[in-house]
């Protein structure tokens, strides 16, 4: 009882872990931390771009955690096992790819203020990105969607709210290639742990 309680923690912490530092890294150069850097040099009012992200990527990731879950209790074992191998040895790739920030989404909130036009840019910048995609299946993976859930929004927030607060004077003495690696890397080998059976003790 005691050993599987220690096992049960032991699951939680390393979830937790995972999906905050992955995240993070993931996140540094991404376009929603490009998005951060333009809304604060645009209205200078760090709180409420703050508020922002949190409200926007709680919003987004608790709707990717829950898709996370469902995957879980609908999709067999097997197949759930190589869907998120090849997943997240898709996100290692994409991880390493740059991203650009289009135009149109730092303009499409204007008339909300601050804090409004923070979270309706940052919830659409982030529908479909990396670390929407990652919260999914992280959620899946470690079968605990909540602490993932909590994990990737942390991991935003390390990597975005020193953005709005110092902008890009960090961006331009951060080693964005090696970061991005990093996190390829961690992808790569969840995606591998998982294809290998390595998952099998969480149930995949």
């Amino acid at each position: 009882m005691v050993n599987r309680l220690a096992s049960g923690l032991g699951t939680l912490m390393e979830s937790l872990l995972v999906s905050t530092g992955v995240v993070a890294l993931a996140e540094i150069g991404d376009k929603t931390q490009l998005l951060a850097f333009i809304l604060a040099a645009r209205f200078k009012k760090p709180f409420p771009i703050i508020l922002g992200i949190l409200a926007a990527t709680t919003v987004n990731h608790g709707l990717a955690g829950a898709l996370g879950a469902w995957i879980t209790a609908n999709v067999s074992p097997e197949i759930l096992r190589w869907v998120l191998g090849l997943s997240f040895i898709g996100m290692a790739v994409w991880t390493l790819i740059p991203d650009k920030i289009e135009e149109e989404e730092t303009q499409v909130a204007r008339k909300f203020g601050v804090f409004g036009a923070t979270l309706v840019t940052f919830f659409l910048a982030e529908m479909g990105d990396k670390t929407q995609i990652a919260t999914v299946a992280m959620a899946a993976h470690y079968g605990a969607p909540l602490i993932v859930i909590i994990g990737t929004t942390l991991g935003m927030l390390i990597a975005d709210v020193p953005a709005v607060f110092v902008g890009d004077k960090l961006a331009a003495k951060i080693p964005m290639k090696l970061v991005h690696s990093i996190a390829a890397a961690i992808f790569a080998l969840l995606g591998l742990a998982t294809l290998f059976g390595a998952g099998a003790k969480l149930g995949l």
